[in-house]
């Protein structure tokens, strides 16, 4: 696999944790550089491990992780998209309850685990090619990492003008990303 492909790859594994943290700073009060190289550092992080991960596991457990993996990232981002458009519709901010926009270990874990499951099987599918898994899983962390954070900051950016619209439509894209990733598993899309 060549560098450039590896580039390509690495940008489509970031945007399912773009789309997250756009969400993530569209409900957030304040942001700050803290908060914002936290989003980058989980969502990278994870997407570095994942890879690398399955790398690991090579093609003894490929067949369990494709089949469930769908379901685990839909179940997961369902959630969390339900959750925050009930909180915009029924009024209850930031302020109201701090967990949902903060930016603990606690809030960061799942939606960072369900952006990085498709990681995981790329990893696997490397372990398949002449792929040098730790430049490569690096590479994905880094890009993941850079525009996660940069989709924080636009998330806040529009947050902060129309928080109930855009707490409700970055809760129907979280919802619409789960669907979307459930039917490629499905192999409809």
């Amino acid at each position: 696999m060549s560098f450039i492909e590896i580039i390509a790859l690495a940008f489509g594994l970031a945007m399912d944790a773009v789309a997250v943290a756009i969400c993530k700073g569209l409900g957030a009060v304040r942001l700050t550089w803290k908060n914002t190289l936290t989003v980058g550092a989980w969502f990278g992080g994870f997407q570095a491990l994942m890879p690398a991960l399955g790398f690991l596991l090579g093609t003894t457990f490929a067949g369990y992780i494709k089949a469930y993996s769908g379901w685990i990232a839909f179940v997961l981002l369902a959630v969390i998209g339900v959750n925050m458009i009930r909180e915009a519709i029924s009024g209850e901010g930031a302020e109201d309850h701090p967990a949902v926009c903060s930016f603990s270990a606690r809030s960061m874990f799942l939606p960072a685990v369900a952006t990085s499951i498709d990681a995981l099987a790329v990893g696997v599918t490397f372990s398949f090619l002449d792929v040098d898994i730790l430049p490569a899983a690096a590479l994905i962390g880094v890009m993941t990492f850079i525009l996660s954070g940069i989709g924080v900051r636009i998330g806040h950016f529009f947050g902060k003008r129309f928080q109930k619209p855009a707490e409700i439509t970055g809760g129907c894209i979280l919802c619409l990303l789960g669907v979307k990733i459930l039917l490629e598993q499905l192999g409809v899309l």
